[in-house]
């Protein structure tokens, strides 16, 4: 019950005579009170509250139980923990950690298990590596991928990576592929036999009428150019295989070839400020990788922190979710060399392009096509890039 108290409340700091509560071993008068937040856990009035990762807010009393997630740092239940030990919030788990099928905790670093499993660090030292690739397998069973090279993998497949060439930049290509019905197991084994250990095919249940995804390991853009199977396109094509409108190619770009944040926001803002050409090099707008308006609002958040895309949608032209990587989305799928080759080199130029950019140079125009155009076009390293900015009249008009 209130009391008639002449103490000042806290929050307004008024000495009028009148009914004061407590609040947090305080005193708050009546106007006061009734704009004070309840607390989610006690329901009491708070001076102050916090905000958890699954949006409830809690006073200082209830906060304490919690903890803070070893990923974003907002308050979380500690029920879910990751192999180091630490909390995390179901919202980063979900979208940044895999759970151990072994011990049940989260891992921002796990290992594949042959079977489609997943272990955490501390688990993965319990299991055998298999003698010809190196994944993991429990006990003395078989490797399948050694065991069963030529089959479709499922949507969810994700193998240790296997970096090809130098580094820091690394290139992951994944080309949507339709596939008709009566040459699919052929083409299957075509892709398996050229990659050998390069790649491997996956499903993907968005091809119309039907197909799979083939996809890289990490490559440098000098390995792709000069180690890739390219005849491997042609092949599929004479078996009858193609691209349609709904079918995209991404480019998965590693964030340790970038020097730091403010150059992922450079290359970002270069992608973003030139939708129209990149749109037109691309040969497509879809839906699967929208320039999303909301998500070019918060680059400079998403390209110090993978963390910072929570919230956002992953189909759009840059998707920022992945913890190792960025995915450029924006590309038509094609069997056509040169065509896949210009996405290659336009994702690796246009991150060297923007590596020492300076704040001069923005003001004077470097974020404008022309310039990158005609920067480009002194490099002959990206000259599949050039090929495909000549035929589509994307060139400078210097």
């Amino acid at each position: 019950m209130p009391e008639l108290d002449a103490t000042a409340c806290v929050v307004c700091r008024s000495c009028r005579t009148g009914p004061r509560y407590p609040v947090s071993d305080e005193s708050v008068c009546g106007s006061c009170l009734a704009e004070l937040p309840c607390c989610d856990g006690c329901h009491d009035h708070a001076l102050r509250v916090t905000e958890t990762a699954d949006d409830r807010r809690l006073c200082s009393a209830c906060a304490r139980a919690w903890g803070g997630c070893v990923s974003c740092a907002r308050l979380t239940e500690p029920h879910e923990r990751t192999d180091t030990d630490r909390v995390v919030c179901y919202p980063c788990a979900s979208a940044f950690f895999d759970r151990c099928f072994h011990c049940g905790r989260h891992s921002a670093a796990s290992r594949y298990v042959s079977g489609g499993l997943r272990a955490c660090t501390r688990c993965a030292g319990g299991f055998t590596a298999c003698e010809r690739c190196g994944t993991l397998r429990r006990g003395g069973r078989e490797c399948e991928l050694c065991s069963y090279p030529a089959r479709v993998r499922n949507y969810s497949f994700k193998p240790d990576p296997r970096f090809h060439g130098d580094g820091p930049l690394y290139l992951g290509l994944e080309l949507e592929i339709v596939v008709p019905d009566h040459v699919h197991d052929t083409a299957v084994g075509v892709v398996t036999d050229r990659l050998g250990g390069l790649g491997y095919v996956k499903r993907d249940s968005s091809i119309e009428p039907g197909g799979f995804e083939l996809v890289s390991h990490p490559m440098s853009y000098r390995y792709a150019l000069d180690e890739f199977p390219w005849g491997l396109l042609g092949e599929l094509a004479e078996l009858g295989c193609g691209t349609n409108a709904g079918v995209g190619l991404h480019v998965h770009a590693s964030r340790a070839g970038f020097v730091s944040p403010a150059h992922v926001y450079r290359w970002m803002k270069l992608l973003y400020r030139n939708e129209s050409q990149v749109t037109r090099l691309a040969r497509r707008r879809s839906r699967y990788a929208p320039f999303d308006r909301v998500a070019r609002s918060r680059v400079k958040d998403t390209a110090k922190n993978h963390v910072a895309a929570l919230g956002l949608d992953r189909y759009q032209a840059i998707n920022p979710y992945p913890r190792h990587t960025l995915e450029l989305r924006v590309f038509s799928s094609s069997l056509d060399v040169g065509r896949v080759q210009a996405a290659l080199a336009f994702t690796a130029a246009s991150i060297d392009y923007t590596r020492t950019l300076r704040i001069a140079d923005v003001r004077a125009g470097a974020w404008e096509w022309d310039r990158f155009a005609a920067w480009v076009h002194t490099r002959p390293a990206y000259s599949p890039l050039v090929a495909q900015l000549r035929e589509l009249e994307l060139t400078c008009a210097c």
